[in-house]
């Protein structure tokens, strides 16, 4: 079966307005190789704009970088899924190590986020991931399957053939580390049967799997050969025109 194939952009706590417009224009104004998607996941008081800069560009999405796991009501400071679907919206990130380790995202909230997204007609793209203590004991695969049966495992079929999967080695996020291509291949692998085993092998087959662990221009290309992996959820290298297009045009 033949998957999607996404680059998408995790611009982070980054970015003053007239930067972030100037890059989200620059990407645009790109050709985006057929068969590629491309997202852009912004800080909130962007995403409209990008929102309507992305309206005519084929293959062009923009994702909020977090949502609420409330429907709405007093919660100061917090954007909901349904304020995200108001402005067109098509994915946001859920999961995402950061949002786990420095902001106390657990399980729980992580189902609650994700129900918001699907009640909202938002994709999730759902990230998962060890951090180094845990590679280094080798028991990382079994920690991974830990975190998908807590949250997306519990999704019913429908809802799971919905998501996009990012698998971040939390241990080379943004410290210039990058597991290698056989790495990344073991664990997207790994991920696939689990979710053959948990819902279908048709299912597992169709699923796009991201890398996202310092995907910059130089590794892009030999990471994306690799046959589970179906592109990149790119840091750094995402907030320079120039590299981020080279590794869009990597596979």
């Amino acid at each position: 079966m033949s998957r999607r194939k996404i680059a998408a952009g995790n611009w982070k706590l980054n970015l003053s307005f007239e930067e972030a417009m100037q890059l989200g224009r620059s990407i645009a104004n790109q050709e985006i190789p057929s068969g590629v998607e491309v997202i852009l996941a912004a800080a909130f008081p962007y995403l409209k704009s990008l929102g309507e800069m992305a309206v005519p560009v084929q293959n062009l999405h923009i994702a909020a970088q977090n949502c609420s796991e409330h429907a709405k009501g007093a919660f100061t400071g917090e954007v909901a899924a349904s304020m995200l679907n108001s402005i067109q919206i098509s994915h946001v990130l859920i999961g995402h190590s950061e949002r786990r380790e420095y902001f106390g995202d657990t399980d729980n909230v992580l189902c609650m986020k994700l129900q918001q997204a699907f009640d909202n007609e938002i994709n999730p793209i759902y990230c998962c991931g060890e951090p180094l203590r845990i590679r280094k004991s080798g028991d990382h695969v079994s920690y991974v399957k830990t975190q998908l049966e807590e949250t997306i495992f519990k999704l019913d079929q429908d809802q799971f053939a919905k998501l996009v999967l990012a698998y971040e080695p939390i241990w080379a996020i943004g410290t210039g580390e990058t597991a290698s291509s056989e790495q990344a291949q073991e664990m997207h692998a790994a991920i696939r049967e689990m979710i053959s085993n948990q819902y279908s092998q048709e299912l597992a087959d169709g699923i796009p799997i991201l890398y996202g662990g310092s995907v910059k221009p130089a590794n892009a290309k030999e990471l994306f050969s690799q046959k589970d992996v179906d592109g990149g959820l790119v840091g750094g290298a995402s907030l320079k025109s120039d590299s981020f297009i080279e590794i869009i045009n990597s596979f």
